[in-house]
């Protein structure tokens, strides 16, 4: 018998909760999405919204937010929960900027990666071996990782040039990139304000325009996390342990070794997505720099539903709402408050065609709601725009939390031997 009778449950049997789209059903959704966005652009006038600086933008913040949702995805597929990714990222930024300034960019993502790592490493050694409770381990670790580094800082960074006990010297740049001629004729085609067409090219600039190489990098790892976990017998076992750990045992599969792999390589994802916010996001290291996005990375795994293709939608989205802080915020979110009041009236449509009419009344009340709001108001006020990311990651899961199907065994203890 092979390891793939563990996988097969899984695959005929998916769960309650889970739910799929065909891909032309998720590309129609995606389109209408496109065309209601082009439409509420030109009522509100708000061209920022899918403007080539703010797509680009959004790239940038949502890689950090991906990476920690991949890091997420690995320890909670083998079957541990990690909250300590937080504290992963926040190792990531330390010592990233603490080597890069020192010998170079590059070294600084290596070492980066190896700070989240040694925070995955202490999160495996409480969770795996000593059978800690997985969120109180993963909180440990975010405490531990915010001390330590604040202590750290004040011996490496007081005293250097440009540097503080709160902030690092400054890191030389990994250097950016366009795709030559594309990049301009789409960003050309932005700035005409046609009809979808420039909604599409702001898009696709913003996706090729003043690129990191790490951005290139932390895209490609989706596929390749996708991949490794699922077309490989590597990612068979690892999923088998977060599925079923006592099944995977009795056909010869070393649950604890490939558990302490998985939150390792969750803790080296978390560490670069830290890595990418000192050397990329910034050039620099500062205090609270990672400010929640190891937990937004959670709600994007989460979002997800515990897949890479879900995920990279739901740091995207993240990401977009977080770039509101920085270009015509006030005004974006306003005009955004129309598209969410148009969303939620197809909403409500759908309720009352699969007649469940409680919720259906539910949400044309907040539909109303947010029709007055816009109606009444001209720029909504920056404490808005401040809390709109952590206000979506609310409303995302909350809206989502009934089709979600987590690992089975994600977060259960588990000993050597105990189906014995």
């Amino acid at each position: 018998m092979s390891t793939a009778t563990v996988a097969k449950p899984q695959a005929q049997q998916p769960g309650k909760g889970s739910r799929r789209f065909s891909l032309p059903v998720l590309l129609l959704i995606i389109a209408g999405v496109l065309i209601l966005t082009s439409v509420v652009r030109l009522i509100t006038g708000a061209d920022g919204i899918t403007s080539t600086g703010q797509m680009s933008t959004a790239l940038r913040l949502a890689v950090p937010i991906g990476l920690a949702g991949l890091g997420g995805l690995w320890a909670e597929r083998a079957g541990v929960v990690n909250i300590g990714l937080e504290g992963m990222m926040i190792l990531g930024t330390w010592f990233g900027a603490w080597a890069g300034y020192q010998w170079g960019p590059w070294t600084g993502v290596a070492f980066g990666i190896i700070g989240g790592c040694l925070g995955g490493v202490l999160h495996a050694i409480a969770t795996v071996t000593f059978n800690v409770n997985h969120i109180v381990s993963g909180v440990a670790v975010n405490i531990l990782a915010l001390g330590t580094t604040r202590y750290l800082s004040k011996f490496t960074f007081e005293g250097v040039p440009q540097g503080s006990s709160k902030q690092s010297p400054p890191v030389d740049s990994l250097g950016t990139f366009s795709i030559p001629g594309l990049s301009s004729g789409l960003d050309t085609l932005n700035h005409k304000g046609w009809f979808l067409i420039s909604d599409i090219a702001g898009l696709l600039a913003g996706l090729i325009t003043d690129l990191s190489p790490l951005t290139v990098v932390a895209v490609a790892l989706v596929p390749i996390t996708w991949w490794v976990l699922w077309r490989t017998a590597f990612g068979l076992r690892l999923r088998s342990c977060g599925e079923n750990p006592v099944a995977a045992e009795s056909l010869g599969v070393n649950v604890y070794k490939y558990k302490y792999i998985a939150v390792i390589i969750s803790g080296g994802f978390a560490g670069l997505g830290g890595a990418f916010l000192s050397i990329v996001a910034s050039n620099v290291y500062l205090d609270g720099q990672t400010a929640g996005r190891g937990y937004i990375g959670l709600a994007a795994m989460i979002f997800g539903n515990w897949m890479p293709g879900g995920l990279a939608l739901g740091a995207g989205l993240f990401g977009y709402t977080d770039s509101l802080n920085l270009r015509g915020g006030g005004t974006n979110v306003h005009a955004l408050i129309l598209l969410l009041a148009i969303l939620l009236v197809f909403g409500e449509a759908y309720l009352v065609w699969k007649k469940r009419y409680t919720p259906a009344v539910i949400t044309a009340l907040i539909s109303a709601l947010m029709f007055v709001w816009y109606t009444s108001t001209n720029e909504v006020p920056k404490q808005v725009v401040t809390a709109t990311p952590y206000i979506v990651t609310l409303l995302v899961l909350s809206l989502s939390a009934q089709h979600l199907r987590m690992p089975k065994a994600d977060g259960m203890p588990y000993r050597r031997g105990q189906g014995k």
